[in-house]
């Protein structure tokens, strides 16, 4: 028995993954907004210190990096599973090949977490040149994704 999957949601479901990458994006900045705000809450008077730990960003930082990590993990995955149902190869290229590091960087950045909050320096440095390694990569893939959607448009 095999099972075919209807022509119109192997067309639309490309759209799918793109969609996704962006709001991440998005929510990436976002936890580098809040892993600032962390690190001015670190270094800050004691009367600024008190203000800013009453506004939780480390409780903000870790649910965002954690849902991020989800996320991104299973974009990634659905995006190669797309690819592959679509075209029945997958693309290796500069786009994937980054997608498949920014996965890992993600993951290492996250295994990190247990050791600084334990107080660990370097892999609190690690993970700061982890994640903007991360934010680097992911605005590139960003506008390489488009390249690749605009040729998906063009074959519809």
């Amino acid at each position: 028995m095999t099972l075919e999957i209807p022509e119109t949601i192997k067309v639309y479901s490309q759209f799918f993954h793109p969609i996704l990458m962006w709001v991440l994006f998005a929510i990436t900045l976002y936890a580098l907004y809040l892993g600032i705000q962390i690190q001015r809450t670190r270094n800050a008077d004691k009367a600024e210190r008190k203000a800013l730990i009453q506004k939780n960003f480390n409780t903000k930082h870790y649910k965002v990096g954690s849902a991020l990590l989800a996320l991104m993990v299973l974009g990634c995955i659905g995006g190669m599973a797309i690819t592959y149902i679509n075209n029945g190869k997958l693309f290796i290229g500069p786009h994937l090949l980054a997608g498949l590091g920014m996965t890992g960087i993600i993951a290492t950045s996250a295994a990190l977490v247990p050791f600084m909050q334990k107080g660990n320096t370097f892999a609190r440095y690690s993970h700061i040149a982890l994640n903007v390694t991360l934010v680097g990569l992911f605005g590139w893939q960003a506008f390489t994704g488009i390249e690749i959607l605009q040729r998906i448009i063009s074959k519809m």
